[in-house]
């Protein structure tokens, strides 16, 4: 009976224990991300009304056969299964951005760190269709995240000044891997974006 209740307890503690929350290569220091923060050229953003999403090919092929939204939901999901053809049939994903966890691949979305669009009025408009390629399923950088489906709808294309995660312990890390994103590719930023990552960033 002790044995039992002790296994119980065990298992309790067990389930108790938060996920991890994924963790995308090359999200920077606080240092480094305030350094590199400091180096981009503020101005307004520039919408031509030229943006569609279809400019931005995105879910290409990333590794064997998977596409870029399955190869992220392996990376980031815990004892996940695909068939054969690379789609995820079970696992488990926890969402950093609000704390949530997620049984169902139905139930989580890819993000992009820096949305589409957002790079578009900040510079993407004039570049190839391989750079915007390139960056819609970068998987070298902290710039796909899986995440909880509506939380992402809700984000959107706003950028940090109009739209920050649930969750404000992961301030830090958004605000690191947003301008990380931003200086890898060379994009602008708004004076109000700038402000509210800086301010995100004075939280790490």
């Amino acid at each position: 009976m002790k044995s039992f209740i002790l296994g119980s307890l065990l298992a309790a503690a067990v389930s108790a224990v938060p996920m991890p929350a994924p963790s995308p290569p090359g999200i920077p220091s606080a240092t480094t991300a305030k350094s590199q923060l400091a180096a981009l050229t503020v101005k307004a953003a520039y919408d031509d009304g030229g943006y569609s999403r279809d400019l931005f090919p995105h879910w290409e092929t990333a590794s064997g056969s998977c596409n870029t939204r399955e190869y992220v939901l392996k990376r980031d999901g815990t004892n996940v299964v695909v068939d054969s053809a690379c789609t995820a049939t079970s696992g488990t994903w926890f969402s950093p951005y609000d704390g949530a966890t997620w049984t169902a691949a139905s139930d989580v979305d890819i993000d992009h760190m820096v949305p589409l669009k957002n790079a578009w009025v900040s510079g993407a408009n004039t570049w190839s269709t391989a750079r915007r390629t390139q960056f819609a399923n970068d998987i070298d950088i902290p710039q796909l995240w899986a995440v909880t489906d509506n939380v992402n709808q809700g984000k959107g294309d706003k950028s940090p000044d109009a739209w920050k995660p649930p969750l404000s312990s992961f301030y830090c890390t958004y605000s690191k891997s947003w301008v990380y994103v931003k200086h890898s590719y060379g994009l602008s930023i708004t004076s109000a974006e700038k402000s509210a990552l800086t301010s995100m960033l004075n939280t790490c």
